[in-house]
């Protein structure tokens, strides 16, 4: 269960939360702490810290930060993150609280654009996504960042991965092959759905765009989106969840 703690702004909760989050055990034996920032605001986001607090038997143990695998989160639009925790507190975490640090920026044009994909198993029965992402705009990409996020059955975050297109440049209208393994072998039987999401220095992710039940082991996206530009804003803020598994 994940409870909702406000600060800052008195219409946060609509704002920005924290989705489909969960801890598991990789088969490394690292603890990964996944899931998502959903962006509810009508402007985009960044600068985004991720504070996590692990409690073992309700004492705090340690505080931790990371970042979303998307630097800029679009209006309407989720980032995924995954919190790696080595060690011996690995064994020791039982629950942990969530709290996010952002701030509300300019948008990016949106035309890094995923024209196919699908998903298989290597030799090692690892999980790879594969497929074709382009460029839409007017100039230059430079690095290219295809994030994947991937979903178990009750729709919370089973596994992320990404990857750097190669080159990870892309001129106007150029496309480019690329390949996201998937490691964690004690979530592959977990997994049902996923997300693609494509992004660089210069433009925004696309929306994301559900590619189904891997029972299919694919699927297809084409979109191409020019968001209308608003005036500079930067808006500090905090949401909080605490999760009590």
């Amino acid at each position: 269960m994940v409870i909702p703690i406000l600060f800052g702004f008195s219409n946060a909760w609509a704002d920005v939360s924290i989705q489909n989050d969960q801890q598991y055990l990789g088969s490394d034996g690292a603890l990964h702490v996944v899931g998502e920032i959903q962006n509810y605001f009508d402007m985009p986001l960044n600068q985004i810290d991720i504070h996590v607090t692990l409690f073992s038997e309700n004492e705090v143990i340690d505080t931790m930060t990371t970042n979303p695998m998307i630097n800029t989160i679009m209006p309407g639009m989720k980032a995924p993150f995954d919190l790696v925790i080595l060690g011996q507190k690995a064994k020791l975490v039982d629950s942990y609280s969530i709290e996010i640090d952002y701030k509300v920026t300019t948008p990016k044009s949106q035309v890094m654009d995923i024209t196919s994909s699908k998903i298989s198993q290597d030799n090692f029965n690892n999980l790879v996504i594969t497929g074709i992402v382009a460029n839409r705009g007017d100039i230059t990409a430079n690095t290219i960042v295809i994030v994947a996020t991937l979903y178990d059955k009750d729709g919370n975050v089973a596994a992320v991965s990404k990857s750097l297109a190669k080159p990870d440049y892309l001129k106007s209208n150029d496309e480019v092959f690329f390949l996201i393994p998937v490691t964690e072998k004690t979530q592959t039987n977990m997994i049902v759905d996923y997300v693609l999401v494509a992004e660089s220095e210069e433009f925004a992710p696309v929306p994301e765009f559900p590619f189904g039940s891997l029972l299919l082991l694919a699927g297809s996206v084409s979109t191409y989106v020019i968001l209308t530009r608003y005036a500079s804003r930067s808006i500090p803020n905090l949401v909080c969840a605490l999760n009590l598994r």
